[in-house]
């Protein structure tokens, strides 16, 4: 094997203590992509990294990971299974024909609220006059495992948003049932997409802790260090 395969090894050994050891972890990550027509699509300016940097860390302190990952640039995390998606809906199959036997279940996912009513069958030609598109709901992922989540079970969210962050979030902490949501502003320096940083407030019904500016896999390890705090409260 190359040096890069041999590094993984000594790294998933050693870099971190194995305090989820055990344990089975589904992290969603990414865009979705909901097609217009056989060449366009709506979608949104996710990346996937901090997803990407969760499923990592949970990997290397020692958990059975699963990553549910939209289009994305990136490479996958070693020692991971990787199930690719493109639309919310295949997100919503993907995500709770596996939730039952999630431990943790953290929804990094930058998910399509809306999808186009009707898909084109073939390319949608420009005319001269406007051109609007009706839109529909997508399914509720998020909902949908806070009611049907099992005993133990974490789910963490995530809620970007540009005004109010906090209140929207404990919003969607107590809306959808969730254990933690990890709330960043777009508009903050050093958070949001496509950046190696980010810039989150985590927020539980015990309280909010907010984070300074730090790199992705830093965030995902202090994510990963609530949860277990959240556990241990639990047993």
């Amino acid at each position: 094997p190359d040096e890069g395969l041999i590094l993984e090894y000594i790294l998933r050994a050693i870099a971190y203590p194995k305090d989820l050891a055990g344990k089975k972890i589904l992290v969603t990550a990414g865009p979705t992509q909901e097609a217009v027509d056989p060449v366009r699509y709506l979608t949104n300016h996710s990346t996937g990294k901090m997803g990407y940097a969760l499923a990592r860390m949970a990997m290397l302190r020692g958990a059975d990971v699963t990553l549910v990952t939209g289009e994305t640039s990136l490479t996958p995390p070693p020692f991971v299974d990787t199930i690719r998606i493109k639309s919310a809906h295949d997100l919503f199959e993907a995500v709770t024909s596996r939730s039952e036997e999630q431990d943790i279940i953290i929804k990094a996912a930058a998910v399509a609220d809306y999808r186009p009513a009707v898909v084109s069958d073939e390319k949608v030609k420009k005319s001269d006059g406007d051109l609007s598109l009706a839109l529909e709901r997508t399914e509720e992922t998020l909902s949908y495992l806070g009611a049907h989540k099992r005993p133990g079970q974490l789910l963490c969210g995530f809620a970007m948003e540009t005004e109010h962050m906090v209140e929207h979030a404990k919003e969607k902490l107590t809306g959808k049932h969730v254990d933690m949501i990890a709330a960043n502003n777009v508009k903050v320096a050093g958070a949001g997409f496509g950046t190696d940083t980010n810039v989150v407030t985590l927020i539980t019904e015990d309280g909010v802790e907010e984070l300074a500016k730090m790199s992705k896999e830093e965030v995902a390890s202090r994510i990963v260090d609530a949860l277990l705090r959240l556990r241990g409260n639990m047993e």
